[in-house]
This record gives structure tokens, sequence and C-alpha cells, in this order.
């Protein structure tokens, strides 16, 4: 977070890293993130880390507030952007 308050733009997050940030904005710790896509906590631990970086976030509530404010999550359907139907939008 800047000085002003606001979350840097910085560089894109992978697809795995995006799974990631909404696993830690569902309230999973490490290891259950871990369990859940099969690979090692460390491996989890390494994505955070690159993620906190990336987002220029200090922490975890940190990062799903930026989560928040980009769109990137949807909590209890607050946040959420439901496209319309293909057809729908093709007529």
């Amino acid at each position: 977070m800047t000085a002003s308050g606001e979350f840097p733009v910085s560089g894109a997050l992978s697809e795995r890293e995006l799974q990631i940030v909404d696993l830690v904005a569902a309230g999973l710790t490490n290891q259950e993130i871990a369990t859940r896509l099969d690979i090692s906590k460390r491996t989890v631990d390494n994505h955070i880390s690159n993620i906190l970086t990336k987002t220029g976030t200090d922490n975890r509530v940190a990062l799903v507030r930026w989560a928040l404010q980009w769109g990137k999550v949807c909590l209890d359907q607050v946040n959420c952007c439901i496209l319309p139907d293909r057809d729908v939008a093709a007529s």
C-alpha cells in the first residue's frame, strides 16, 4: 500500500497465483492450500511471498484487500461481476 493508502498496480499474477489468492481470500492456511492444490507447503509459501511482492502488500489481510479492490476475488457475492450470457449479449 502506498502512502496515499492505495495499492500499486504491479506485474500480472499467473493463473496459479490467482488461484492461491482466491484460496487465501477464502480463509485457507498455507497448509490447507497445499493440500487442496496437491503441492508442498513450501511451494505455497514461495507463491505467497511472490504474490505479496508483486502486489506491494505486506500480509494476507492487505493481499485480500488488494484482491477485492482489483476485482480478483469474489467473497460472499460481494465484489462479483456477473457477465451477461453470450447468447443474450449477441442478440
